[in-house]
C-alpha cells in the first residue's frame, strides 16, 4: 500500500474516512487479510466505525476480515481454502465457516482457535458468479 515509501503529501495508508469515499457499487466481495483489520473505533451514536463500515458505505456487499494479530501460515491456509470453497458455489459467510472447521480438525498447532477464528465474515451470503474466478491465463 506504499506505507514504508509515503508520497509528498499521503501517509501510504488508506483510513476509513477515504475508503467509505470510494465507489464500490456491485462489489460482492472485499477480503482483508491483513491483522486486525475488522476492528474499528466507538462512534457516539453510531456504533463502531472502521473498515468493514467504510466498505459497506461505499458499496461492498460482502466483506471477510481479521479480529486480531494473524498468523501468516494459518492465513495463507485459510484464504487458500476458502477461495477454493467460494469457487465451489459457497457464499462467503458459509465458505469461512467450513474452512474454519476444517482447521479446526487440524493437528496443532493449526486446531487452536487462535490460528482460524480470528476471521469474520459480514454482509450478504450469496454465492459469487463462478466466472470470477477463471485466472487470468483462462485455466480453471
Amino acid at each position: 500500500a506504499g506505507a514504508n515509501r509515503p508520497a509528498e503529501g499521503r501517509t501510504g495508508l488508506l483510513s476509513a474516512l477515504e475508503l467509505a469515499g470510494l465507489d464500490l457499487w456491485g462489489t460482492r466481495l472485499v477480503v482483508l487479510s491483513a491483522c486486525d483489520s475488522g476492528l474499528g473505533l466507538p462512534w457516539p451514536g453510531e456504533g463502531v466505525f472502521g473498515l468493514r463500515h467504510a466498505l459497506g458505505l461505499a458499496g461492498s456487499q460482502s466483506q471477510v476480515m481479521s479480529l486480531w494479530k494473524v498468523d501468516d501460515e494459518a492465513t495463507r491456509q485459510l484464504m487458500h481454502r476458502f477461495y477454493l470453497a467460494l469457487r465451489r458455489g459457497l457464499g462467503p459467510a458459509q465458505a469461512l465457516r467450513q474452512v474454519q472447521l476444517h482447521l479446526r480438525q487440524r493437528p496443532a498447532p493449526y486446531s487452536h482457535p487462535f490460528y482460524w477464528a480470528g476471521f469474520v465474515a459480514a454482509g450478504a451470503d450469496a454465492p459469487l458468479p463462478v466466472h470470477l474466478f477463471v485466472p487470468a491465463d483462462g485455466h480453471r
